[in-house]
């Protein structure tokens, strides 16, 4: 069967001009692009089921969808080429940020195979990039190198990442269904639970469908040795950087950082060891980021125990598993709910970061290595700002977005990350 999952339709359900659903990455490699490259990435996405299926709308059940094949798929319709000669980099601190923000930020046509990519030339600092939009439909974070990797050049890590997953969800028994719906009731009432009774107003932003965004770095040695000094995983130092960060930020924008906790969806991954499930397979973590706190190393330990306490519950335990929630709705109340259910959002928390993980092997596409790459959370409504990071090269990158609407600079959040490391690499 290849019907979309709870949790898939819900991601379909909740796209809109002013909150695409789609995820992203902007990859830079070093060198020319080749003249054959957007032949290239065409007869590769070819090779790859996922990216010739689009959802249909199904009768039984009512509000569902099935992933189809498009039997007039034509690759070269997704992939674009782009330079950025019209933008200088005397007038533009980043031009592949700013062309980068309005181009992920079109919404994809969910009649049609939900992808596209765009090849861009010209980058003030040479090289070029590729840039992917996926629709968060189609897959989540994990799942999406497995897409990606099918469009690099072959190697041990991408021939493994790109085998074709599991097609559809497996029917599930009387057990499983009567597991699920317990699952879901604790689930629901963690939800209920966690709401709080307004937005957070230093966080919250009007419906807009423009976008910006920032890219920075962070050393993975740097991390390592705050690691040493003060334990914890490498994501909990991400995090205690990435709340030291957002502290410095509001505090810049005017806002009280003692005014309570900024809260983050954290996603986790719920795959499998092989990782050969279709589609969505995510949970989460509703963390409270200590903002208040002005000791650097004060807040990595509250993250730790913030994180420490979550796994110690598990990936199914309280209200940031609501992504585990839409897995137990009927299609139709998806199609009636979701929409409402996401403009809500902001009454659970305040901005999503996640980790994309990838491998550490040196990747290439067309023969040219990659240097970077930054990837893209889509912005939940009326949110201002999203965090995605991912290692590569030696350096964590992380990938700011914020609602254009809401903020006028993301600069400032940039450097405020860089700041924040500083300061407990200061420490350590």
């Amino acid at each position: 069967m290849d019907r979309l999952s709870g949790l898939d339709l819900a991601f379909l359900c909740l796209d809109s001009k002013t909150t695409p659903m789609q995820m992203g990455a902007v990859a830079i490699f070093d060198g020319e692009p080749a003249a054959d490259l957007p032949a290239v990435l065409g007869a590769r996405a070819l090779r790859i089921p996922k990216l010739r299926r689009y959802p249909r709308p199904t009768l039984f059940p009512p509000g569902g969808a099935e992933w189809t094949d498009d039997e007039d798929f034509t690759p070269s319709r997704h992939v674009q080429l782009h330079r950025l000669t019209a933008l200088s980099a005397l007038y533009n601190e980043d031009p592949l940020a700013e062309h980068a923000a309005r181009w992920l930020a079109e919404p994809l046509d969910t009649t049609a195979p939900l992808w596209a990519l765009q090849i861009v030339g010209g980058l003030p600092g040479g090289g070029f990039a590729l840039l992917l939009k996926l629709h968060h439909a189609l897959t989540d974070g994990a799942g999406a190198f497995s897409v990606a990797a099918g469009l690099l050049d072959d190697s041990p890590v991408t021939r493994a990442a790109a085998a074709e997953p599991a097609r559809g969800s497996r029917a599930r028994t009387v057990r499983d269904q009567i597991s699920a719906a317990v699952t879901g009731a604790g689930i629901a009432t963690s939800v209920v639970r966690a709401v709080r009774p307004s937005l957070s107003a230093p966080m919250s932003a009007p419906a807009s469908p423009e976008r910006r965004l920032a890219f920075t770095r962070i050393d993975t040695a740097d991390l390592r040795r705050i690691r040493s000094a003060h334990g914890g995983t490498a994501n909990d130092v991400v995090l205690a950087i990435l709340t030291g960060a957002l502290r410095d930020w509001l505090v810049n924008r005017g806002h009280r950082a003692d005014a309570g906790p900024v809260r983050a969806l954290v996603p986790v991954s719920v795959r499998g060891r092989g990782g050969t499930e279709a589609g969505n397979q995510l949970s989460g973590y509703l963390c409270d980021l200590p903002v208040h706190l002005d000791d650097p190393v004060a807040r990595l330990r509250v993250v730790r125990r913030e994180m420490d306490r979550h796994k110690t519950a598990g990936p199914f335990g309280d209200a940031g598993a609501v992504p585990k929630l839409a897995e137990t709705l009927p299609p139709a109340v998806h199609r009636l709910a979701t929409g409402v259910a996401g403009r809500a959002a902001g009454l659970l928390f305040d901005t999503v970061i996640t980790n994309v993980p990838l491998p550490s092997a040196p990747l290439s596409l067309g023969g040219a290595p990659l240097r970077e790459v930054y990837p893209v959370v889509p912005l939940a409504a009326r949110q201002a700002v999203g965090i995605a990071a991912a290692s590569c090269r030696g350096s964590v990158h992380i990938g700011l977005q914020a609602n254009a609407a809401a903020v006028d600079d993301l600069g400032s959040l940039r450097d405020a990350v860089l700041k924040s490391s500083a300061a407990l690499l200061g420490r350590s």
